[in-house]
Order: C-alpha cells, then sequence, then structure tokens
C-alpha cells in the first residue's frame, strides 16, 4: 500500500449500515475517516429495518450475484461467532394469499432455476423444515429457503463501531444535515448544520433516503422511490419461530432477547407525517399488526408492542442500488439501496477498495449513479 493511499482522509455522511461498514473497511486500509452522523448512530433506516438477509424473488442477475456475496460476507462473520443472538441463518418462509399458488410455484421455479435453494412445501410439510411456525396459517403452499438469515442492524453497527474507535476513526454524532463542499469541481470536505467545514479528499453519501437530496444540489439527479415504513419490536414472549416469515399480512423475524421484529406494508396509508421529519400512527394499527403476526406462530402467542419507529425506507426509483463515484463531482461517492442489510458489508468493503484504489470494481458496474443520466 503507498503512504498516498495510507494518507487519505474520506468523510463518510451518514451512520446507518452502509457507511459505517465503508467507514470500517476503509480504516482497515489505512484511510484516516470522519464519520458524520445526523442524529445518533443507526437513528435512520438501519434502526428499523427487518434485515432479512437473502436475495429471494426475481430481479436482475448482477443484483442478484451481489446480494449473494452479501450473504456470503454474514456467513463468514457467522462463522467466526455461531454463538451471537445478533445474526443467525436458519432460513426464509414465505407464502402468498389464498389463491395464488400459481404465483409461489412461478416464484419457486424462477429461484430453482437459477441455482438458489428453494423448497415448495404443504403446509403439513413445513414443521419437518423449520420449528415454531402455526401452518394453518399457510393457505396452499409455501417457500422455504434455507440458506437465508437475519441480521439486528443496531447490534451489527455497535459492534463495527468498537472495531471503528479501535483504528481511530472520528465521530460526529448530532451534526445535522450536511452538504457536500466543492472546490475547483471536486468533492473537498463536508459541511455540517452548525456552519463547520471538515475537509477531505474524498466524501461518501451514505444517507439512506436523504441521499437524492444531499446530491441534488451537485446536479445529479437519483430518481428516489423511498416509501414511509414502520418497524415494530414486541415485548419478549416465548416461542421456538427461528425462520424470517413474509406472508401476506405481516413480515416477522426472531430479534435478540426474545423479541420479535415485525413490519409489512398494508398500513402505509394510516401513517401521519407531521411534516417535521416525524410520523404518527394510530397504536391501534400497530397492535393490528402484532394480531397479525401472532397467528403465524406455533401456538397464537398475544403479542404486545414494545415500541415502534417509522421513517422513510430507502429505495431509488428503479429499484437497484446506487453505487460509486459520481461523473460529474469527482471525489464524491454514494450508497443508496433498499437492500441496505444484505448489502451492508459487501457494499462497503466494495466501496472502500474504490475509494482507495481508484479502480471500479466489476460487480457495481450497473450500478453507478450516471445510469440516470
Amino acid at each position: 500500500m503507498t503512504s498516498a493511499v495510507s494518507a487519505k482522509r474520506v468523510a463518510v455522511i451518514g451512520s446507518g449500515i452502509l457507511g459505517v461498514s465503508t467507514a470500517v473497511h476503509l480504516l482497515r486500509d489505512g484511510a484516516s475517516v470522519l464519520l458524520l452522523s445526523e442524529a445518533g448512530l443507526a437513528s435512520g433506516a438501519t434502526g428499523r429495518s427487518l434485515s432479512w438477509l437473502n436475495s429471494a424473488g426475481e430481479r436482475s442477475t448482477p443484483y442478484h450475484q451481489l446480494r449473494i456475496a452479501g450473504v456470503d460476507r454474514y456467513r463468514t462473520l457467522f462463522a467466526s461467532d455461531p454463538t451471537r443472538e445478533w445474526l443467525r441463518f436458519d432460513g426464509g418462509l414465505m407464502w402468498n394469499a389464498a389463491g395464488q399458488t400459481g404465483a409461489t410455484k412461478t416464484r419457486h421455479a424462477y429461484e430453482q432455476d437459477k441455482g438458489y435453494d428453494s423448497k415448495l412445501l404443504a403446509p403439513e410439510e413445513i414443521a419437518a423444515f423449520t420449528p415454531g411456525v402455526n401452518a394453518t396459517a399457510v393457505p396452499e403452499n409455501a417457500i422455504f429457503n434455507p440458506g437465508e438469515g437475519w441480521v439486528s442492524l443496531p447490534d451489527l453497527v455497535d459492534f463495527l463501531m468498537a472495531e471503528f474507535h479501535e483504528l481511530g476513526g472520528e465521530l460526529v454524532l448530532n451534526a445535522g444535515r450536511a452538504s457536500v463542499v466543492v472546490r475547483d469541481g471536486r468533492a473537498a470536505g463536508v459541511e455540517v448544520a452548525s456552519g463547520t467545514v471538515y475537509d477531505a479528499d474524498v466524501v461518501l453519501v451514505a444517507c439512506g433516503a436523504a441521499t437524492p437530496a444531499v446530491v441534488a444540489p451537485l446536479g445529479v439527479e437519483i430518481p428516489n422511490a423511498s416509501p414511509v415504513s414502520m418497524l415494530v419490536i414486541t415485548k419478549p414472549v416465548e416461542h421456538s419461530a427461528t425462520a424470517v416469515m413474509n406472508t401476506p399480512r405481516a413480515a416477522v423475524r426472531p430479534n435478540p432477547g426474545g423479541t420479535l421484529a415485525l413490519d409489512h406494508d398494508w398500513y402505509e396509508e394510516r401513517i401521519t407525517d407531521h411534516g417535521d421529519g416525524t410520523f404518527g400512527i394510530p397504536d391501534e394499527t400497530v397492535q393490528e399488526l402484532a394480531d397479525e403476526a401472532a397467528k403465524l406462530i406455533a401456538g397464537k402467542p398475544e403479542l404486545k408492542p414494545a415500541s415502534w419507529k417509522i421513517g422513510y425506507k430507502p429505495i431509488p426509483g428503479d429499484g437497484e442500488p446506487v453505487f460509486g463515484e459520481l461523473q460529474k463531482v469527482p471525489c464524491c461517492f454514494v450508497a443508496f439501496t433498499h437492500s441496505g442489510a444484505t448489502l451492508g458489508l459487501i457494499a462497503g468493503e466494495l466501496l472502500a477498495d474504490e475509494i482507495l484504489s481508484g479502480s471500479r470494481h466489476p460487480m457495481l458496474a450497473t450500478f453507478r449513479p450516471e445510469r440516470f443520466v
């Protein structure tokens, strides 16, 4: 490694999984890193993600390959300590609504064709593959994907931040909205809400659904399709479910401490935008989601919400990730994707490599920001 590369200073806007992962990979390779958070660590989408690790269903081949690599990096982390309760590989289970047997079979066939481990199960077969599921909730058939898993992203961020500090990273919390400073046509630092400017050789914008708005003043348009979403964490409950479940009325995954994480999209119209960056939802709707989730679990335990968070779920306009350097503004990189959990480790690795080496990684070729020009 050259001294020039080792001395490179990178400012990262955003303390979610993409920003933190990239920051740690940069530090591992000798860079100086400043990590700026609008509020607290993982206070945005990372703190309210179902964080299902998968590449199920249909998507472009490059996106599928990147997600498979993403799951691989989590498997490496899992193998280093399989006892962690915040990272598990116990499979994923999904089913469609009654009358959609054809769609489920089509998805299963598609997954098999691309070599993705996919098993089409009748309700009575589910117990042989994964425990704790109320099979009577499955109308016709289900798909079980044994290789899938889940991660609690706030716990992962805490894990990575321990290394961040050990490697000498600099953290600025509660910086407010940040903007990219441009000098001589190149990114040269970051200005935060207080007016303080932090100089840097490279800037990475990785602030979730706000990413398009941060790069818009630079003359770069990234279409934004980010919807408002909610994640609910239940109170601890006795259950034996281990798989992530994606169903017509609730998505459920285990969570550390005997709790469950829940989300879906049928209640989006019931969310109120207060216009100040905060959102509201009737308590009855939150409990309704918990009741729907309870129907999926063997014994139908009573589920009580302990907390819930609402905000924008990052989704680029075409659904595909956006990774890499802005051609209009050299030295400014972006990371914006719906699959922040699955891609969290691999994206950080590849972006750090691009930032320090100056070479474009082929796995990111179709995800460049300039595709929207």
